[in-house]
């Protein structure tokens, strides 16, 4: 049996299902805006041009990106955990591809998600 998307659970009112994936969607955001700004500090890094105070400024934006890096694995490690100890089963969720399909299916309309329209 195939697992509801995160619209399908909100829609038949599935408490866990929706802290579950709420959960794992928030871990991966994340995970994906750490990893954007070291992008982004190694990119003014590089573009400085010798400034002393904007090569301080890239450094502490690549430290801190990297410490919430760091903070995001320890949280799917400790949700995880903690969650199988309530009984949730979160690692499961975090899947880039679930997360894609369940962000096309709330943006491709009301039609196609088969709630009724008001024609």
């Amino acid at each position: 049996m195939a697992e509801p998307s995160i619209v399908d659970a909100a829609q038949s009112y599935q408490v866990l299902e929706i802290v579950n994936r709420g959960f794992a969607y928030a871990i991966i955001l994340a995970g994906f805006l750490s990893v954007v700004f070291i992008f982004v500090g190694g990119i003014s890094f590089i573009l400085s041009g010798g400034a002393e105070e904007k090569i301080k400024q890239a450094v502490s934006t690549i430290r801190y990106a990297i410490i919430g890096l760091i903070v995001t694995v320890l949280a799917v490690v400790i949700v995880g955990t903690v969650g199988k100890a309530m009984g949730l089963d979160i690692i499961k969720y975090i899947d880039f591809g679930d997360i894609i399909d369940t962000i096309k299916s709330v943006t491709s309309g009301a039609s196609s998600s088969g709630t009724p329209s008001l024609d």
